[in-house]
């Protein structure tokens, strides 16, 4: 049977970031030690009651946050790490994001070569029934090299979803690979040159093409060169918030429009009832809103996401 694919990824991405006046995607990174009281368990062996709470948790922010966010990116391993039962909740957690009315950035740094590629590829980009997992787009990470890129290229491009190719990242040791030059340049350079050119290819009404960039918000320097290196590339920016990233380290990454990448924070909103600016919420939940709340004003004061915010 024939499914027609979605519109392209880009577009709709833009069209959710401009609808909702924001570039916040919020993270769904569930972790045992830190869920809410009356979420907590015990017994950090018993995963199919921690697998109960991490979707109960986890679809409680989607309900806070759908109003007020383009997206969000639930991390596959916080999941994985509960075995089959864990899988289950993620994909109860996709669903309900999807209903919500969110855009669903799987964040499982898949890279593999081939047919196993293309069979990553098929488990979650698209619609369901095209794709058992439903996702809008994934992290793939490229460094086994770019053929094992076509794979997802080809795919994302069929169903009308999305890729987030991972480019530099925003962990401390990222450099010791990344910042290695070849040729002249270095490697994440040469990375984003064939992410571009990917990209370049199925480029929407947005002027962004669906193959888009993880770029982290710890390289401010790198995020601003990238930008202008890759005009029509769509980032992905970790690092905002918990990890040390300001707006000022985000602003090089969006467009003149406020456009062009949308900026993650996890912890910082999730767990927001354990910062003590947020400690006079009365819920977790209310602590959740205030914190996404709080993150979309810093972007939009703190960069071109403002222009998102003009009547």
């Amino acid at each position: 049977m024939t499914h027609l694919a979605q519109d392209h990824f880009a577009d709709r991405l833009n069209r959710a970031i401009r609808s909702k006046k924001t570039p916040l995607v919020v993270g769904i990174d569930p972790r045992a030690g830190q869920l809410p009281q009356e979420l907590a368990c015990e017994d950090a062996a018993d995963f199919t009651k921690l697998a109960k709470a991490f979707l109960k948790f986890s679809c409680e922010i989607i309900d806070v946050v759908a109003g007020l966010v383009p997206a969000v990116k639930p991390q596959a391993a916080f999941f994985e790490q509960l075995g089959p039962q864990g899988m289950v909740a993620l994909a109860s957690v996709v669903d309900h994001a999807r209903a919500a009315g969110l855009i669903v950035i799987m964040d499982a740094k898949r890279g593999d070569i081939g047919s196993t590629a293309q069979a990553y590829a098929h488990a979650y980009l698209g619609p369901k029934p095209q794709s058992p997992w439903g996702c809008d787009s994934l992290t793939v990470n490229p460094y086994l090299g770019v053929d094992t890129l076509e794979p997802f290229v080809t795919v994302a491009n069929q169903t009308g979803s999305g890729i987030f190719v991972l480019a530099k990242t925003s962990n401390p040791g990222s450099d010791t690979i990344q910042e290695k030059r070849v040729d002249g340049q270095p490697i994440y350079a040469l990375v984003a040159d064939e992410i571009q050119n990917l990209s370049s290819k199925n480029i929407g009404e947005s002027g962004y093409g669906n193959i888009g960039a993880v770029v982290g918000a710890t390289y401010p320097e790198q995020l601003a060169e990238l930008r202008s290196k890759m005009p029509n590339t769509i980032f992905l920016i970790p690092g905002f918030g918990a990890q040390g990233g300001t707006a000022a380290d985000v602003a090089g990454g969006l467009d003149e429009h406020g456009l062009g990448g949308v900026i993650n924070s996890s912890r910082g909103i999730i767990f927001a009832y354990q910062r003590n600016e947020f400690s006079n919420a009365p819920t977790w939940q209310a602590a959740v809103e205030m914190a996404t709340q709080d993150a979309i004003q810093r972007i939009a004061d703190g960069t071109n996401a403002s222009q998102l915010q003009s009547p």
